[in-house]
């Protein structure tokens, strides 16, 4: 029995009670965040700025939207906390919205490679790689992140569960450490590592236009 089957046995069919617990196990989870690796994440994804690399991003099904929206708030969001000044942003995207290239992959090839075939077309030395997966055990994930570690490539992995295959392949992984099983707490707070950097952005930006 998970935490989450625990709430709900504890909690039966009163949806407040339920609701109160999931927070209050949310919380707990935030509260043993690795604050150290979540800095380790932001300084690497400075330098992809500095240096006018790319940060890429990429996850399946719920983490798939994850990377999407952390591809959105790095760039724009950023962007117009910069005064819309260019050389000031962050270069991010995420390779999971193309809908016609995954298929086309997928069809052509094997959905193991929908990730890795376009980081074969876009990557250039030194950019970022963001891998975001609670399980960590994703083939196309890992196929993606390998390939790219070879490279030189600088992979950060957003983790959940035990960290799986992923977490050693990684040069800087968070891994929000739960029974295996609980994909939506740990979604939740990988949306919660991607607001804080996102606000250090902002806030980063902010103080160099003083």
């Amino acid at each position: 029995m998970n935490n989450l089957d625990k709430i709900y046995h504890n909690t039966g069919l009163d949806a407040i009670a339920f609701s109160k617990g999931y927070v209050d196990y949310l919380i707990t989870l935030l509260q043993q965040l690795d604050h150290e690796k979540v800095a380790e994440c932001i300084h690497q994804l400075e330098d992809a700025r500095q240096n006018n690399n790319t940060i890429f991003v990429i996850g399946n099904g719920g983490s798939a939207s994850t990377a999407a929206h952390v591809a959105t708030d790095f760039g724009l969001a950023v962007l117009k906390k910069s005064n819309k000044s260019l050389n000031k942003s962050y270069r991010a995207l995420s390779v999971t919205d193309n809908i016609s290239v995954i298929s086309a992959i997928g069809n052509d090839s094997t959905y193991d490679n929908i990730f890795l075939d376009q980081l074969k077309v876009h990557y250039r030395h030194g950019d970022k790689l963001i891998a975001i997966s609670a399980s960590g055990n994703s083939p196309n994930l890992i196929a993606a992140a390998e390939w790219f570690k070879e490279q030189g490539g600088i992979i950060l992995c957003w983790l959940g569960f035990d960290g799986g295959k992923l977490k050693d392949i990684a040069d800087i992984s968070v891994v929000v450490t739960s029974p295996k099983g609980e994909y939506a707490p740990v979604e939740d707070v990988h949306l919660v590592i991607n607001h804080i950097i996102v606000t250090w952005m902002q806030y980063n930006i902010l103080s160099e236009n003083i």
